[in-house]
């Protein structure tokens, strides 16, 4: 994140607010509950295996709490012949939601958007030099969307790509804090998202110290940024 942060003014903004309903007061206060029962930096009950999908060079299935995901990995494969020759190799990432995944139909986050952050959450952690001249392609499918769905997304997929055998520096691991009034909140459900005056995720490959996407929306005040980090 380019540049330094000012003490004054006292918001940070880098792009609108994704608030969409008037949040209830309680959730300023610091004695709010979470609508799970979590604590505020507790993540949801995880479970991801691999091998999900027999067709696939490799694939994975991830429930994070409500959320969740399977993530189908493709080749490599030789490119298309119309694409120039490239010593190194090609990602192809593509997000998608089913019919089913929100309570209302066209609810869901624009897949387009999510599948250029993906492509960038995993493209610095794959070792591209190793299938020069030819293509790899990610297909995520939210099956059921209950909040940091883009998180879980990314985190399936590079489970999903060490299951093809593609080779990687590092697994990759996502994840997503909200800012509610007071409060930080570790891995939202889509009803805190809902609330939230900011949203902020990382992506990282841990045995690396590396951060290889982080994304800031919303308002956050400085000592929130602070905080977070």
């Amino acid at each position: 994140m380019a540049g330094k942060i000012s003490n004054t003014p006292a918001t940070y903004t880098p792009s609108p607010t994704s608030q969409n309903k008037k949040r209830p007061s309680i959730v300023t206060g610091s004695d709010w509950v979470r609508p799970d029962g979590r604590g505020l930096h507790q993540c949801r009950p995880a479970f991801l295996r691999t091998g999900a999908v027999n067709s696939a060079s490799g694939s994975a299935y991830a429930e994070f709490g409500n959320t969740k995901v399977i993530v189908s990995v493709f080749g490599p494969r030789e490119s298309k012949k119309a694409m120039m020759y490239s010593d190194i190799g090609r990602l192809n990432c593509n997000v998608s939601y089913t019919s089913f995944a929100t309570p209302i139909r066209g609810q869901a986050s624009d897949s387009k958007d999510l599948s250029s952050m993906l492509h960038k959450a995993l493209e610095g952690a794959i070792i591209l030099e190793s299938f020069p001249k030819t293509t790899v392609d990610v297909f995520a499918l939210v099956l059921e969307s209950g909040g940091s769905d883009l998180p879980v997304v990314i985190s399936c997929a590079s489970l999903a790509l060490s299951d093809a055998g593609i080779r990687l520096y590092d697994i990759v691991a996502s994840v997503s804090m909200s800012c509610l009034g007071m409060n930080l909140v570790i891995d939202p459900v889509s009803e805190e998202e809902s609330y939230q005056d900011g949203n902020l995720m990382i992506t990282c490959m841990p045995s690396r110290n590396e951060v290889t996407q982080m994304t800031v929306t919303g308002e956050w005040s400085t000592p929130k940024i602070h905080e977070v980090y």
